[in-house]
């Protein structure tokens, strides 16, 4: 299930798709959700490697103060897309731009998501659909449209923000997540050989406004299960490089998962009803 990481330093040019060029050369990368949380450290890292950015966001205020701030800290352009990525309206939006053939995409970050505070069978069934239309409906979408322009272009990356949550019995959030890890190991093997690589990140709970936008109470959490988004993100970036299908951040939660495996799912159902659902 999970691969091993190697701890080598992540190198420019391995970013680079086939039949693409490095730094300077006007690599464009997309991200969305990329005000706040991983989206925003995958902006920073990106940002700080040289390459250009397209973020997306509902909050346009705050996708202006991004942009202008990398901007200027770095000295890439940064287009900005503002949609809500729930609606058929903001998806067509962004797959518009990953079609376009002026400053192509050469990467997609689908990071964009949600969680909600209370279980199933206490939440609206309107929310529960707006959350998978999230997590799976939009970055299916935008996977299709990404893999059909990067097929014309020779080549181009994927990254799937996934979770950890996806290998567990963890309700319709761990549903969610579990197809974004199995589209992606198929998307790989399917598409790799013709340079098109896609990744599915799963961290376990990260330090992010992730939890405390969706009301989650994270007070249950013990310290030592939170991880680093530079970490996350830097872990997902190499393993993208690498071309692997999924990326466990750290040996502790690739140590669980493994062992998730062989327990009964009544146990680790009961175990992840008082964890906080991470993205």
């Amino acid at each position: 299930m999970a691969e091993q990481l190697d701890e080598r330093t992540l190198q420019q040019d391995e970013l680079v798709p086939p039949g693409t060029s490095s730094r300077g050369t006007g690599q464009t990368i997309l991200i969305t959700g990329a005000t706040a949380g991983l989206g925003a450290e995958f902006a920073r890292q990106l940002a700080g490697q040289g390459h250009h950015l397209v973020i997306t966001s509902r909050n346009p205020l705050q996708l202006v103060a991004k942009a202008q701030g990398l901007e200027a800290q770095y000295g890439i352009s940064v287009e900005t897309l503002t949609t809500d990525l729930s609606t058929a309206e903001g998806v067509d939006v962004v797959a518009a731009r990953l079609r376009q053939r002026e400053q192509p995409i050469t990467m997609l970050v689908n990071n964009a998501g949600s969680g909600l505070a209370t279980e199933f069978h206490e939440s609206e069934a309107e929310d529960e659909l707006a959350m998978l239309k999230l997590l799976v409906e939009a970055p299916m979408l935008l996977s299709h449209a990404a893999i059909q322009a990067f097929l014309a272009r020779g080549g181009g990356r994927i990254i799937n923000v996934s979770s950890v949550a996806g290998f567990l019995p963890e309700g319709s959030y761990g549903a969610a997540k579990a197809w974004s890890i199995s589209f992606s190991r198929w998307a790989n093997t399917r598409y790799k050989p013709d340079g098109v690589t896609i990744t599915a990140l799963c961290p376990g709970p990260v330090r992010t406004e992730f939890h405390t936008r969706a009301g989650i109470d994270t007070s249950k959490k013990p310290r030592w299960a939170w991880m680093d988004a530079e970490d996350v993100v830097r872990e997902g970036l190499t393993a993208a490089a690498e071309g692997r299908s999924v990326c466990i951040p750290s040996r502790r939660y690739r140590s669980l998962m493994t062992a998730a495996r062989f327990s009964p799912d009544a146990v680790v159902e009961r175990f992840s009803r008082i964890e906080p659902k991470a993205k």
